[in-house]
């Protein structure tokens, strides 16, 4: 291998490839340093239960992936990776033994959230007809003049609100209210926090514009892909190669870290203005996760047959139940009845589990750094909707928050989304600036999704962070 490239990236994460294909596709030279012995980051599978048993470590359902305006340019099909597609993108039981769905079509959404179907047409329908553009500024820096500033205004008047308020005044029923407020969990924030409609609102738009999907034989395929493409660039990657230091860097003309800023101080902060390491330092990261995987003697057995058709599914009730769990968790303490998102992606891919198993992921939220197992509070919810699913329970894999943040030094606390999304932090990300994947450093980048757009697999963090790095190789 060469002595010096253009470009060493570490850390191949989704954005960390996606910034090395960004840079090799300029025709420079580049190196990925990865401290596992596997690629992906949060794009990794595994057999964690059973042999045969195929189970997303960390995401598992792609929305932000098929709509991604950078993997859109490449040619990852060619690559080996296929997104499958669920007939139901997502399923919110009720108590009642029914359950809210949201198909692609707007208008048969509408159909099943009842006195509001209405509203929900007329709230939907102007986001869904200009859902290129808002993804497009959804996916961007929010202190970037967007490209359809109309759009985003007026997307941004419903978005900009806490979620509770925004879906009481928009809805007069329980259903519409508690289908978007599981929406809005995804934050991993109160319901209460400005932004939160944002996220009620957008999960909706990108499951009627290109749905919810998995990639077929797990998300490991993604990361597969992109490396592939990248090698095919004359991109070069090596495992096992854990940085501690820049001086255990090959020579290169500039960095790309995609790492949390607590690393980024770690590994580079000799190298840093202490002006900058001190605003590092203030950068807040989010609630934790608790994590299980199960292997599954059969389909669960939800009490609505929708439930049995979806890909994904939000566990929590009404709104009020949901709001009471992820205040609870801002509290610092573990709710009795958490907010689950599931995941069940061996229901329409059959490359996950043996023939008549199945697979079911699942995750819910805790304080950070939590160290205890809430396996119970969870299959409670499951049981809940689902009676009997312990008894198709043949093996399960748990993971604490602790446990998270010590696989993946980036989730810091067991912060997937490695950092919270406040609104002054999805302004500022990880510190307010006009070039935030830039540092003070002219040879040193931040490219992790703890800059903007921010969390999600998209690649779009890795993707400006290398135009900012192109910039200066020019």
């Amino acid at each position: 291998m060469p002595d010096a490239y253009d470009a060493v990236i570490v850390g191949s994460g989704p954005n960390g490839l996606a910034a090395a294909i960004e840079i090799a596709r300029a025709g420079r030279s580049v190196l990925v340093l990865e401290a596992a012995d596997t690629i992906g980051g949060g794009t990794r599978t595994e057999e964690l239960t059973l042999p045969g048993f195929r189970h997303d470590v960390c995401s598992a359902i792609h929305p932000m992936g098929i709509a991604s305006p950078f993997f859109r340019t490449l040619p990852l099909e060619a690559h080996g990776l296929q997104w499958v597609h669920p007939e139901i993108q997502l399923a919110h039981p009720l108590d009642d033994g029914s359950a809210i769905v949201v198909l692609r079509s707007v208008e048969a959404t509408a159909d099943n959230l009842g006195v509001d179907a209405k509203r929900y047409r007329a709230l939907m329908a102007p986001f869904y007809e200009n859902a290129e553009a808002l993804i497009d500024g959804f996916l961007s820096p929010l202190l970037r003049i967007p490209r359809h500033p109309f759009v985003m205004a007026r997307f941004g008047m419903s978005g900009i609100r806490p979620a509770d308020k925004l879906l009481h005044a928009k809805f007069e029923g329980e259903r519409a209210r508690a289908l978007l407020a599981g929406n809005a969990a995804h934050a991993m924030l109160p319901l209460t926090s400005p932004l939160t409609g944002a996220f009620a609102l957008v999960y909706n738009v990108f499951a009627h514009h290109v749905g919810w999907p998995a990639a077929l034989g797990g998300s490991q395929a993604i990361a597969d892909a992109l490396a592939s493409y990248l090698r095919s660039l004359g991109g070069v990657i090596e495992t096992g190669r854990h940085i501690d230091s820049v001086d255990e860097l090959p020579t290169s003309r500039v960095v790309l870290f995609d790492v949390s800023p607590d690393s980024l101080i770690h590994i580079a902060g000799k190298e840093l203005p202490a002006s900058y390491v001190s605003k590092l330092k203030r950068f807040r990261y989010g609630a934790g996760v608790f994590k299980i995987d199960w292997a599954l003697d059969g389909p669960i057995p939800w009490r609505s047959r929708d439930c049995a058709r979806a890909g994904c599914l939000h566990l929590g009730g009404t709104i009020e139940e949901i709001a009471a769990s992820e205040q609870t968790v801002a509290d610092g303490k573990h709710p009795d009845k958490p907010w689950v998102i599931v995941a069940q992606q061996s229901v329409f891919d059959h490359t996950r589990a043996p023939s008549g198993k199945q697979t079911a992921w699942a995750y819910a939220h805790v304080p950070s750094g939590s160290t205890v197992d809430i396996t119970d509070n969870v299959e409670r919810q499951l049981e809940r909707f689902a009676p009997g699913f312990r008894d198709v329970v043949l093996a399960r894999s748990v993971r604490t928050a602790a446990d998270i943040a010590a696989y993946n030094p980036n989730y810091v606390g067991g912060d997937i989304s490695s950092g919270a999304a406040t609104f002054r932090q999805m302004i500022g990300r990880p510190v307010l600036s006009t070039h935030p994947h830039a540092t003070p450093n002219e040879r040193l980048f931040l490219c992790s999704s703890s800059t903007p757009p921010g969390p999600g697999v998209h690649g779009m963090c890795g993707y400006f962070a290398a135009h900012a790095a192109l910039k200066r190789l020019r």
